[in-house]
């Protein structure tokens, strides 16, 4: 059985299947978002809204509204069609659902800046938003954008060099367009992002970051800090180099109430919910690492390139698993585990993911 089909059948929840929900939140002059959560609306969305690319319909319109063309590509057709779209929705639904449940956290910020855009990345020919989330393939899926806005210029994306496909000129961000352009682009262009098991995650940003040599700026920056504020009598080469942060030293930085207030967390272990702010941006697919093949060809399907473009695959030995992640998590105190958890929660509700069963929460 299909992972996507299994989630379906483990939410347990009634699904309402409707073809067209709201199309997104608009930020207004003094960028403040709607204080409403998006209603499900009961009507086609698409009329004199959504000016469609030329010669082709949208996303947005393949994706609540799909042609027969569209029926004809999965087979059996209406079956293959009707459960991607119902595990989609219900994905959908537990967001908002979230966001209405935990409203006092997860709204608390009524404001955006500019700044809160910098992680949606814009794709004008084909109408698309990609919220990248470090740790969840954003690599790949930066490289898949920049083929999608090359024009021409790149067609395999596994040949754009992986620090290549995060220099920030390479790919224009929501932050960077005028108010009214923001708004035309989150009313008609169809947003998305990918999220990970939190847990799981921070596993990975933390082995890839603290444990890897390369990476000296990320021990200058944190790592001598982290090791200045939860190691005692450290010695002064750990004081200088940082590059030997232990993850128990790094959970309880983490939990650290002086972390939090000096300044925002890292992108890599920061949450998905302040990144992408989904509480405020109507995401319109939501796709997970667990699934992350199946639900990026879906993404791009909907664009129209699925034809000739799919999401690059390839076997990675050193990735994180679910059982590495409860290795790590052996030598964390019951104590600490549970304000780890706090700080998450709102992702794992959010996207869906259960309490592991690794954790001792008090």
């Amino acid at each position: 059985m299909k992972p996507a089909l299994l989630e379906v059948m483990r939410m347990n929840r009634i699904c309402r299947m409707v073809l067209a929900t709201c199309l997104g939140s608009f930020i207004l002059v003094i960028f403040y978002f709607q204080s409403m959560l998006h209603p499900v609306m009961r009507r086609n969305p698409f009329g004199v809204d959504i000016c469609c690319r030329k010669g082709s319909r949208s996303p947005l319109q393949e994706l609540y509204n799909p042609t027969q063309r569209s029926l004809e590509r999965v087979s059996p057709p209406w079956l293959e069609l009707s459960n991607t779209a119902v595990l989609h929705q219900m994905r959908r639904d537990q967001v908002t659902d979230t966001c209405r449940a935990n409203s006092a956290v997860s709204r608390k910020r009524r404001v955006l800046t500019p700044n809160d855009l910098k992680h949606l990345v814009v794709d004008e020919d084909h109408e698309l938003i990609y919220c990248y989330v470090p740790k969840v393939a954003c690599t790949n899926w930066k490289r898949l954008m920049m083929v999608l806005t090359g024009r021409g210029k790149y067609s395999d994306p596994m040949e754009i060099p992986a620090n290549e496909a995060h220099v920030s000129a390479n790919l224009k961000t929501l932050n960077q367009y005028s108010i009214p352009e923001i708004n035309h682009r989150l009313k008609s262009y169809m947003k998305f992002l990918f999220v990970r098991e939190p847990f799981e995650r921070l596993v990975s940003a933390y082995r890839n970051k603290f444990t890897q040599k390369y990476n000296t700026s990320f021990h200058k920056r944190y790592g001598t800090k982290i090791i200045k504020r939860q190691r005692k009598n450290a010695t002064q080469e750990a004081l200088r180099k940082g590059d030997d942060v232990k993850f128990e030293e790094f959970v309880a930085y983490l939990i650290d109430p002086h972390t939090q207030r000096e300044e925002p967390f890292n992108e890599h272990w920061q949450t998905v919910y302040s990144l992408c702010h989904p509480c405020h941006i109507h995401y319109d697919l939501v796709g997970k690492y667990e699934t992350l093949e199946e639900d990026s060809n879906y993404v791009l399907q909907l664009a129209g390139v699925g034809s000739y473009l799919k999401f690059p695959t390839y076997a990675k030995s050193t990735r994180t698993t679910d059982e590495m992640t409860t290795e790590f998590f052996q030598n964390i105190s019951s104590e600490h585990q549970t304000q780890l958890y706090e700080v998450y929660k709102l992702d794992f509700l959010m996207f869906n993911y259960s309490v592991p069963s690794y954790l001792k929460l008090e």
